[in-house]
């Protein structure tokens, strides 16, 4: 791995915008492709693979002239839930937000019931949040419970 010297920026600074920051590197390309990154018209920057004391290796994305929403905060809480999210101005942090999964989740998140009525009417999934830490979640209409690994997000509610 080359040498970075002390203060040496790897990553060019943005002057407005958005650092999406400690994403798990196998969690990175989750984080990318459901905020549709490569569709915005900003500069992107997006970084594997550095240094990180709690994660060994994490991965940072970098957004000029982007605020996230808090629907798109949920997104990420959902997939990655230790993501920092800097939000930059004029070249400074002004605010660091981590991310947390809220009481309820609706509207994001497909049942993987088939026969949930959620799948077989037009109506927003709906559920409840029984563990943040670990990312399960229960559908208020069949009660079925959802690990992390098995979430279905809908990305077109944005």
């Amino acid at each position: 791995m080359p040498k970075v010297e002390k203060g040496e920026l790897r990553v060019p600074a943005i002057k407005n915008g958005s650092v999406i920051d400690h994403i798990p590197v196998e969690d990175l390309p989750k984080v990318v492709h459901l905020l549709d990154l490569f569709d915005l018209e900003y500069p992107l920057t997006i970084g594997y693979n550095f240094k990180s004391s709690k994660l060994g290796k994490k991965g940072i994305i970098k957004v000029e002239e982007k605020l996230f929403s808090p629907e798109e905060v949920n997104m990420i809480a959902l997939v990655s839930p230790d993501v920092v999210i800097n939000t930059i101005q004029n070249y400074e942090v002004v605010e660091k937000m981590k991310v947390h999964l809220p009481s309820e989740v609706t509207g994001l998140v497909r049942c993987t019931n088939p026969k949930c009525i959620t799948n077989n009417e037009p109506m927003k999934g709906r559920f409840t949040v029984l563990d943040e830490e670990k990312g399960v979640l229960r559908c208020y209409y069949c009660m079925r419970k959802i690990e992390r690994q098995e979430i279905l997000l809908i990305k077109d509610t944005l």
